[in-house]
């Protein structure tokens, strides 16, 4: 009985410096435009997959790219077709991308798309497209074969210059601390 006396104003003390020291989260409040367009996807099989090479065909400045898996053929290949069309592509990957069979990450650095290793995080688990700074695209989907023909996974399509505007801020915190990915 003693014993628990002592635990228990310990355990008081810990909560409360737990509760009273500030917090690292930090939330965006975002409010969108009345008429904002948002497309939505779920899979397997729902067409996900096709949005993101659609909106990518459809990029005439830029595409950003922050990615943990990546390794659909479909989505590479529109990304090394806007880079020939002169739209500037970045990629960041996890750094479980940065070898491996079916890993985008090479295909892409040797089209001439600019390709990064994102090794700061355990997991740099975002997937995450910013197509010129209008649209978002976003979800559970990973860039992946089985994420449209296996998986339960969504993907969100959300024509916004605010919501990219927040995640471009995102995607440059992530590019000051990833590397160039190397061809060793």
């Amino acid at each position: 009985m003693t014993r628990r006396l002592r635990i228990t104003p310990l355990l008081i003390l810990v909560l409360a410096l737990t509760f009273a020291l500030p917090s690292r989260a930090s939330a965006y409040d975002l409010t969108l435009s009345q008429g904002t367009k948002a497309e939505v996807y779920f899979s397997p099989r729902g067409g996900a997959t096709e949005a993101i090479v659609k909106h990518v065909r459809q990029a005439k400045h830029t595409v950003y790219v922050l990615a943990y898996s990546f390794t659909s053929p479909a989505i590479s290949q529109a990304l090394i077709e806007a880079k020939l069309r002169g739209v500037n592509v970045e990629v960041i990957l996890d750094k479980s991308q940065s070898r491996g069979q079916g890993a985008a990450g090479g295909t892409l650095r040797d089209a001439g798309v600019k390709v990064h290793i994102d090794s700061v995080h355990a997991i740099a688990h975002n997937k995450v497209m910013l197509v010129d700074s209008h649209t978002l695209i976003t979800g559970s989907f990973n860039f992946t074969r089985a994420a449209e023909s296996r998986n339960a996974e969504n993907l969100l399509v959300l024509e916004s210059p605010e919501a990219v505007g927040l995640y471009m801020e995102e995607f440059r915190k992530h590019l000051g601390h990833s590397q160039y990915l190397s061809r060793d």
